[in-house]
Protein backbone atom coordinates (compact mmCIF):
# COMPACT_ATOMS: atom_id res chain seq x y z
CA UNK A 1 0.00 0.00 0.00
CA UNK A 2 1.60 3.43 -1.13
CA UNK A 3 1.39 6.42 0.97
CA UNK A 4 -0.94 7.98 -0.85
CA UNK A 5 -3.56 5.23 -0.17
CA UNK A 6 -2.26 4.91 3.67
CA UNK A 7 -3.36 8.92 3.78
CA UNK A 8 -6.80 8.49 2.29
CA UNK A 9 -7.57 5.93 4.85
CA UNK A 10 -5.67 8.02 7.62
CA UNK A 11 -8.05 11.32 6.28
CA UNK A 12 -11.11 9.59 5.53
CA UNK A 13 -10.86 8.13 9.77
CA UNK A 14 -10.07 11.55 11.10
CA UNK A 15 -12.89 13.00 9.16
CA UNK A 16 -15.48 10.51 10.57
CA UNK A 17 -13.75 10.64 14.34
CA UNK A 18 -13.76 14.42 13.92
CA UNK A 19 -17.09 15.33 12.91
CA UNK A 20 -18.74 12.00 15.11
CA UNK A 21 -17.08 13.18 18.01
CA UNK A 22 -18.69 16.04 17.49
CA UNK A 23 -22.27 15.29 16.54
CA UNK A 24 -22.00 12.86 20.01
CA UNK A 25 -21.55 16.14 21.73
CA UNK A 26 -25.22 17.05 20.59
CA UNK A 27 -26.33 13.81 22.57
CA UNK A 28 -24.67 13.95 26.00
CA UNK A 29 -21.78 16.04 27.29
CA UNK A 30 -19.05 13.35 28.52
CA UNK A 31 -15.75 14.64 30.40
CA UNK A 32 -14.93 17.74 32.08
CA UNK A 33 -15.26 20.89 30.42
CA UNK A 34 -17.02 19.17 27.26
CA UNK A 35 -20.17 21.07 26.68
CA UNK A 36 -23.13 19.86 24.59
CA UNK A 37 -24.16 21.01 20.97
CA UNK A 38 -23.67 24.27 19.53
CA UNK A 39 -22.52 25.48 22.34
CA UNK A 40 -19.55 23.23 21.81
CA UNK A 41 -18.15 25.96 19.39
CA UNK A 42 -16.90 28.64 21.79
CA UNK A 43 -13.85 26.30 22.90
CA UNK A 44 -10.96 26.04 21.19
CA UNK A 45 -10.44 22.39 21.48
CA UNK A 46 -14.05 21.87 19.61
CA UNK A 47 -12.66 24.03 16.96
CA UNK A 48 -9.21 22.76 16.39
CA UNK A 49 -10.47 19.52 15.74
CA UNK A 50 -13.15 20.53 13.35
CA UNK A 51 -11.03 22.55 11.38
CA UNK A 52 -8.50 19.00 11.24
CA UNK A 53 -11.88 17.93 9.86
CA UNK A 54 -12.26 20.14 7.18
CA UNK A 55 -8.82 20.43 6.38
CA UNK A 56 -9.03 16.27 5.77
CA UNK A 57 -12.17 16.42 3.42
CA UNK A 58 -10.32 19.06 1.10
CA UNK A 59 -7.71 16.92 1.15
CA UNK A 60 -9.65 13.86 -0.02
CA UNK A 61 -11.48 16.05 -2.14
CA UNK A 62 -8.13 17.31 -3.65
CA UNK A 63 -6.96 14.10 -4.04
CA UNK A 64 -10.05 13.01 -5.81
CA UNK A 65 -9.60 15.88 -8.60
CA UNK A 66 -6.27 15.96 -9.29
CA UNK A 67 -4.77 12.49 -8.28
CA UNK A 68 -2.31 14.39 -5.37
CA UNK A 69 -3.43 16.83 -3.10
CA UNK A 70 -2.78 20.50 -3.99
CA UNK A 71 -0.10 22.74 -2.01
CA UNK A 72 -3.15 24.32 -0.34
CA UNK A 73 -4.79 21.22 0.94
CA UNK A 74 -1.03 20.25 2.60
CA UNK A 75 -0.96 23.67 3.93
CA UNK A 76 -4.10 23.48 5.29
CA UNK A 77 -3.48 19.80 7.11
CA UNK A 78 -0.12 21.51 8.30
CA UNK A 79 -1.93 24.37 9.83
CA UNK A 80 -5.01 22.21 11.48
CA UNK A 81 -2.35 19.54 12.76
CA UNK A 82 -0.56 22.43 14.94
CA UNK A 83 -3.88 23.49 15.75
CA UNK A 84 -4.75 20.04 17.34
CA UNK A 85 -1.53 19.27 18.83
CA UNK A 86 -1.49 22.37 21.22
CA UNK A 87 -5.15 21.22 22.14
CA UNK A 88 -3.09 17.76 23.19
CA UNK A 89 -0.29 19.52 24.81
CA UNK A 90 -2.75 21.91 27.05
CA UNK A 91 -4.13 18.33 27.94
CA UNK A 92 -0.82 16.74 28.82
CA UNK A 93 0.72 19.50 30.42
CA UNK A 94 -1.95 21.48 32.05
CA UNK A 95 -5.46 20.17 32.04
CA UNK A 96 -4.81 16.82 32.80
CA UNK A 97 -2.87 16.95 35.84
CA UNK A 98 -5.09 19.58 37.08
CA UNK A 99 -8.61 17.48 36.29
CA UNK A 100 -7.30 13.98 36.20
CA UNK A 101 -6.12 12.37 32.39
CA UNK A 102 -8.89 9.40 33.36
CA UNK A 103 -11.51 12.50 33.36
CA UNK A 104 -9.95 14.36 30.10
CA UNK A 105 -10.16 11.57 27.90
CA UNK A 106 -13.64 10.06 29.11
CA UNK A 107 -16.24 9.96 25.38
CA UNK A 108 -15.72 12.09 23.26
CA UNK A 109 -12.83 13.71 24.46
CA UNK A 110 -10.20 10.99 24.26
CA UNK A 111 -10.81 11.87 20.34
CA UNK A 112 -10.67 15.19 20.43
CA UNK A 113 -7.66 15.74 22.94
CA UNK A 114 -5.83 12.89 22.31
CA UNK A 115 -6.16 10.36 19.18
CA UNK A 116 -7.18 13.47 16.93
CA UNK A 117 -4.04 15.32 17.45
CA UNK A 118 -1.76 12.16 17.65
CA UNK A 119 -3.01 11.01 14.42
CA UNK A 120 -2.82 14.52 12.52
CA UNK A 121 0.61 15.30 13.73
CA UNK A 122 2.37 11.84 13.24
CA UNK A 123 0.71 11.96 9.19
CA UNK A 124 2.65 15.50 8.54
CA UNK A 125 5.44 13.85 9.72
CA UNK A 126 5.91 10.62 8.19
CA UNK A 127 3.41 10.95 5.29
CA UNK A 128 2.76 14.84 4.02
CA UNK A 129 3.88 15.43 0.16
CA UNK A 130 4.78 18.99 1.02
CA UNK A 131 8.19 20.39 2.41
CA UNK A 132 7.11 22.87 4.91
CA UNK A 133 8.79 26.45 5.03
CA UNK A 134 9.26 29.01 7.27
CA UNK A 135 6.50 31.11 6.17
CA UNK A 136 4.12 27.87 6.16
CA UNK A 137 5.71 27.64 9.91
CA UNK A 138 4.40 31.03 10.65
CA UNK A 139 1.00 30.18 9.40
CA UNK A 140 0.33 27.63 11.69
CA UNK A 141 -0.22 30.51 14.28
CA UNK A 142 -3.54 32.05 13.00
CA UNK A 143 -5.99 29.81 14.58
CA UNK A 144 -4.93 31.16 17.99
CA UNK A 145 -4.48 34.77 16.67
CA UNK A 146 -8.01 34.87 15.27
CA UNK A 147 -9.52 33.22 18.38
CA UNK A 148 -7.85 34.90 20.87
CA UNK A 149 -8.81 38.16 19.07
CA UNK A 150 -12.68 37.03 19.21
CA UNK A 151 -11.96 36.16 22.89
CA UNK A 152 -10.73 39.50 24.09
CA UNK A 153 -12.76 41.22 21.94
CA UNK A 154 -15.95 39.05 23.02
CA UNK A 155 -15.20 40.04 26.54
CA UNK A 156 -14.50 43.63 25.96
CA UNK A 157 -17.89 43.94 23.87
CA UNK A 158 -20.29 42.07 26.07
CA UNK A 159 -18.30 42.38 29.19
CA UNK A 160 -16.94 39.00 31.17
CA UNK A 161 -19.77 38.62 33.51
CA UNK A 162 -19.89 35.99 36.34
CA UNK A 163 -19.14 31.82 36.44
CA UNK A 164 -20.92 30.23 35.32
CA UNK A 165 -22.60 32.97 32.44
CA UNK A 166 -19.11 34.28 31.89
CA UNK A 167 -17.33 35.23 28.50
CA UNK A 168 -13.66 34.02 29.98
CA UNK A 169 -14.79 30.29 30.20
CA UNK A 170 -10.73 29.68 30.00
CA UNK A 171 -10.34 31.97 32.85
CA UNK A 172 -7.78 33.74 30.79
CA UNK A 173 -8.30 37.24 32.04
CA UNK A 174 -8.51 36.96 35.59
CA UNK A 175 -5.29 38.93 36.00
CA UNK A 176 -6.46 41.47 33.66
CA UNK A 177 -6.05 42.30 29.94
CA UNK A 178 -2.31 42.67 29.51
CA UNK A 179 -2.12 38.76 31.34
CA UNK A 180 -5.13 37.71 29.30
CA UNK A 181 -2.83 38.69 25.74
CA UNK A 182 0.17 37.32 27.16
CA UNK A 183 -1.05 33.66 27.47
CA UNK A 184 -2.45 34.16 23.98
CA UNK A 185 1.32 35.28 23.13
CA UNK A 186 2.67 32.30 24.59
CA UNK A 187 -0.08 30.50 23.18
CA UNK A 188 1.07 31.16 19.74
CA UNK A 189 4.67 30.53 20.49
CA UNK A 190 3.56 26.69 21.45
CA UNK A 191 1.80 26.34 18.41
CA UNK A 192 5.07 27.95 16.28
CA UNK A 193 7.08 25.39 18.00
CA UNK A 194 4.72 22.61 17.15
CA UNK A 195 4.90 23.89 13.34
CA UNK A 196 8.52 23.82 13.62
CA UNK A 197 8.99 20.43 15.52
CA UNK A 198 7.00 18.67 12.16
CA UNK A 199 8.64 20.58 9.31
CA UNK A 200 12.09 19.39 10.76
CA UNK A 201 11.35 15.88 11.76
CA UNK A 202 9.38 15.81 8.22
CA UNK A 203 11.20 13.97 5.80
CA UNK A 204 9.82 13.89 2.41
Amino acid sequence: MNSNRIRKSINIFLAITVFGSWISLFVSSSGTLMHNGINSLKYFTTLSNLLEGIASVIWLDSVRKNGRASDFAELLKYIAAASVGLTCVTVLVFLGPLYGYPEMFKGPSFFLHLLTPVIAIAEMIFLADTNFTRKDNRLVILPPIVYGIVYIGNNIINGTGEWPDTNDWYLFLTWGYPVGILIFAIICVVTWLLGLAMRKLHRN
